[in-house]
């Protein structure tokens, strides 16, 4: 305990010893230092994107009678999935039109985009899409 008490009481010291030169030395070059120093103020904020944010479309109430499109990707248990959901939401609302949309692309990581007037033909449609990804 008293040889920490001992290096307490040095540490202290020497704090204050520094502090004492450093004020003795800032004390003539204050006023050379206050005319060189120039600060520039930035704001926390970030810019502002200049496109207005829309709100997420409004959810449908219920699938009873609406039009519901299966978009597949080129995956290989896709087509299966889809098939499962198509089947089983027939199940559950037997008026609902199912409208399935098959993308056929060489890379399956890509969206189709020769035939994006037949997408945006099937998409215009709608009341609801699911995507079915084949993973």
């Amino acid at each position: 305990m008293c040889r920490f008490l001992t290096a307490l009481s040095i540490g202290i010291l020497a704090f204050l010893a520094v502090q004492g030169s450093s004020r003795a030395q800032g004390a003539a070059s204050s006023e050379a230092k206050a005319q060189a120093t120039q600060f520039e103020v930035l704001s926390p904020w970030a810019d502002v994107d200049p496109i207005p944010l829309r709100g997420i479309s409004p959810r449908i109430d219920s699938l009873a009678g609406k039009k519901i499109g299966l978009f597949v990707n080129p995956k290989r248990a896709a087509l299966p999935i889809a098939e499962s959901i198509q089947r089983r939401l027939v199940a559950m609302y037997p008026d609902v039109e199912i409208i399935m949309y098959r993308s056929y692309g060489a890379n399956v990581n890509e969206i189709e985009t020769e035939n994006k007037e037949a997408f945006t033909a099937w998409a215009k449609g709608l009341d609801a899409a699911i995507a079915v990804v084949g993973d």
